[in-house]
């Protein structure tokens, strides 16, 4: 009898599901029900107050969304997150824990300028994330020819009018982090 009375009760309060471990800088979907209005989604360090996200969204009327998982290597947590007189309050928490962040770049060593140049990239497919053609010496957010993995992991970029010896990267840009090179290849331009 015990139990067919839990079984006919309607669940209660809100429910969280989302990846536990992820690497570094990956998107994640997060799963959430029965949350309340204002509610939002975040991901912070387990001893951070309600009021500290790495990341946050407002869930709105979705019951999933995507957040990018912190470029660092470590222990965060989910959160949902709700109002109690006006300041932030946590719901639930789900651990999360991030590994090391890899990519790799595939694409021909060389190319003739101003040439088509097809290019592969995959690594955390963040949102930010980039696969970009620059010289070797730029800083990792040095503008070139580029595409977005996270919309696609192959694309053809146009190889520079100038000749020179040139770098392929996999640039991640995650929260915690910001633009990070995780795969370099060399690409000649003749």
């Amino acid at each position: 009898m015990a139990q067919q009375l839990r079984a006919q009760r309607p669940p209660q309060g809100p429910s969280l599901s989302a990846p536990r471990t992820l690497m570094a800088g990956a998107m994640a979907t997060v799963f959430v029900s029965r949350a309340p209005a204002n509610a939002r989604v975040a991901i912070s360090r387990p001893n951070d107050p309600p009021e500290a996200a790495i990341v946050a969204s407002p869930l709105g009327q979705v019951p999933a969304l995507s957040l990018p998982a912190p470029g660092g290597v470590g222990s965060f947590e989910w959160r949902l997150l709700g109002e109690a007189d006006g300041r932030p309050v946590i719901l639930l928490r789900q651990p999360l824990a991030t590994t090391e962040p890899a990519a790799t770049l595939a694409a021909p060593a060389r190319v003739a300028r101003g040439n088509p140049l097809p290019v592969r990239g995959i690594g955390p497919n963040g949102d930010r994330d980039r696969v970009v053609l620059v010289r070797p010496d730029a800083p990792p957010e040095a503008q070139g020819p580029n595409f977005f993995p996270a919309e696609n992991v192959e694309s053809t970029l146009e190889a520079p009018a100038e000749p020179g010896t040139y770098e392929l990267r996999y640039v991640m840009d995650a929260p915690l982090t910001g633009p990070r090179v995780l795969a370099r290849r060399e690409v000649v331009v003749e």
